[in-house]
């Protein structure tokens, strides 16, 4: 086999970002009567994409993905970990911008009825998407007083669990209004152009929703009491939900994680002050595991330089100035800063689409699912999915195709290398976990190794819940914990626990943000 070398956030401040952007419509949420769902829908979810991407970042950054790279400085907070409110503060004002459209999509497509019952489904299970994204990053927020505009602009914050519960709750809402859509004898305007995301396939959508409520039940941890536990009909996501609208080079309209990663849409070289950290590589380098995806997701792989977050001593690798750590270059790949592109790996091209939510995560967490009893199912091939998957993953190209040369990429051949190179452990074949915690052990270290710049902040948000994958608690080797060597952290692992709530949020809303949140003690609900 050949290797392939919101306080007022929530309010008016939101309403007001959210009139830059191109298709974006009025000053006040509650009047939406310049744009119909058809217009704002696609304008929604594709802006979806570049709120994941700022979070991938995030997750990349903090949960063990990413270090520093030498040649730079004032890396400050990003290795202490000693955070002030505005830090990463854009999640908080992105994420709701991109929920206000959404809830103007559900307004107006509410208002009209069943013609418009697609919009509405989809909407609410971005809304769910979305509001999740920043319950595990920030616990209790605005949602119930939440796009109310200028009629409150200081609203109240609501218990996380009650928005885990509410979440769900609008997602079993979103599923009633498609299937009465899919029922009805009358019009009915399909998705259609207006979808980036699964182009009109209802089922998708339906598969998507089932899959983020199971997303919300496993990681809430027995700590919410939902309303309905149960699951539509549809099943859940067996294909990667990739956003993209006809991403493209030609227009400045390119994917926005290779924007940011390896070249702006002139050919300009982008953020090379980060680079894989060496804990990373371990599951790759056949220092804890032996992967065949290392080739795949590092450029130079097995000889990628690397660091340690935090480590700004001499001999830090710098990233190459032509090329990017986290860009693979294989066979068909253009490598030219003016047109490069079609990659396989993790960033893959400006043409590619955007990952939701992959195949691979749904995957494990049907796996952890029955193991926890939740669902119904065979764990050990859910597994088994969840890691062929990743492979799927990582070896396309950018329109979906793998390499036109099967001798060179091979998921399904890789996958049973990977096997055989990693004979004795329950980490990689499933059946020797002799207990239910080794069971998770597996499941949630394989679903990090996977999320690996692909939605990092899942990866970071499942160790915070399950303590997966190991690490050595206060170690300073870089194999054994991902906690940075500058770290201030309080915790015995030296890692953070949380972001802060954004300065916006505590100059305009004081009076209702929570107090004393501290980076380091301060957790998420559900966290272990």
């Amino acid at each position: 086999m050949k290797r392939i070398a919101f306080g007022i956030m929530a309010g008016a401040i939101v309403v007001a970002s959210s009139c830059t952007k191109k298709m974006d419509i009025n000053a006040n949420p509650n009047n939406a009567t310049s744009a119909t769902p058809q217009v704002l829908l696609p304008q929604a979810i594709t802006q979806t994409a570049n709120v994941l991407n700022s979070y991938n970042t995030y997750g990349a950054q903090v949960g063990g993905y990413m270090a520093n790279a030498g040649g730079y400085g004032g890396f400050g907070s990003n290795v202490t970990y000693n955070w002030s409110s505005s830090d990463y503060q854009g999640l908080w004002s992105s994420t709701y911008d991109n929920l206000n459209d959404f809830q103007l999509v559900i307004r107006y497509a509410d208002s009209i009825g069943v013609e418009l019952g697609y919009f509405a489904g989809a909407a609410r299970i971005m809304k769910s998407y979305d509001f999740q994204m920043l319950v595990d990053t920030y616990n209790d927020l605005p949602y119930n007083d939440a796009f109310k505009g200028t009629q409150n602009l200081t609203p109240a914050y609501d218990a996380a669990t009650d928005v885990y519960k509410a979440l769900a709750d609008n997602i079993d809402e979103a599923l009633a209004i498609i299937n009465e859509t899919e029922a009805s004898t009358g019009e009915v305007k399909s998705l259609g152009t207006s979808d980036p995301l699964f182009n009109g396939d209802m089922t998708k959508w339906k598969q998507l929703a089932n899959t983020v409520k199971l997303r919300l039940i496993i990681r809430a941890n027995g700590k919410v009491n939902f309303s309905n536990t149960d699951f539509d009909d549809a099943g859940f996501l067996s294909t990667d939900a990739l956003i993209n609208p006809g991403f493209t080079r030609d227009n400045g309209k390119q994917n926005p994680i290779w924007n940011t990663w390896v070249y702006t849409y002139t050919g300009a070289t982008t953020n090379r002050a980060w680079m894989p950290t060496k804990w990373a590589l371990s599951f790759y380098n056949a220092t804890k595991l032996d992967d065949p995806r290392g080739y795949v997701l590092y450029n130079g792989f097995p000889s990628t330089g690397a660091n340690q977050l935090g480590f700004e001593g001499n001999n830090v690798p710098s990233s190459p100035a032509g090329s990017n750590w986290f860009s693979h270059i294989n066979e068909e790949a253009v490598t030219d800063a003016g047109s490069s592109g079609n990659s396989i790996g993790a960033l893959k091209g400006p043409n590619a689409g955007f990952p939701a939510l992959t195949a691979a995560e749904s995957y494990f967490l049907q796996a952890e699912a029955v193991v926890r009893g939740i669902i119904d199912g065979d764990a050990d091939a859910l597994f088994n999915s969840g890691l062929l998957a990743s492979y799927q993953y990582l070896y396309t190209l950018p329109n979906g195709q793998l390499s036109a040369d099967p001798a060179w990429v091979s998921p399904s051949g890789d996958l049973e290398a990977y096997k055989e190179w990693n004979p004795d452990t329950y980490l990689v074949h499933f059946e020797l976990a002799e207990t239910d915690e080794e069971k998770l052990e597996a499941i949630l270290t394989q679903k990090y190794i996977a999320l690996n710049m692909v939605n990092s902040q899942e990866g970071y948000f499942e160790y915070l819940r399950t303590g997966y994958p190991k690490i050595v608690a206060g170690s300073d080797s870089p194999t054994e914990s991902f906690a940075s060597l500058q770290s201030v952290s309080t915790r015995p692992d030296k890692l953070p626990a949380r972001i802060l709530y954004p300065t916006a949020e505590t100059n305009y809303n004081g009076g209702n943000v929570p107090k004393s949140i501290d980076p380091f003690t301060s957790k998420i609900f559900w966290a272990k």
